[in-house]
């Protein structure tokens, strides 16, 4: 079991950087500065987090519906 929690930790690692980067990449070069990247990696690694967990919750809830209508 920890090996499944480490694979889906660096699964959200992975995501959480490629969030990043892609807001990063969005902002206008004169408003990046440390206090917006460390703001920006603080939302991308919350956002990975909410977002994986929605859809791991809403994954599972449609696998028991299904599994009680069989």
């Amino acid at each position: 079991m920890a090996n499944q929690v480490t694979i889906l930790e660096g699964i959200i690692g992975d995501v959480a950087v490629a969030l990043y980067q892609k807001w990063y990449n969005a902002m206008p070069i004169e408003e990046r500065n440390e206090l917006a990247e460390e703001a920006l990696k603080k939302n991308a690694q919350e956002s990975t987090l909410f977002v994986i967990q929605m859809f791991m919750d809403k994954f599972n809830e449609a696998a028991e519906e299904l599994k009680n209508k069989d």
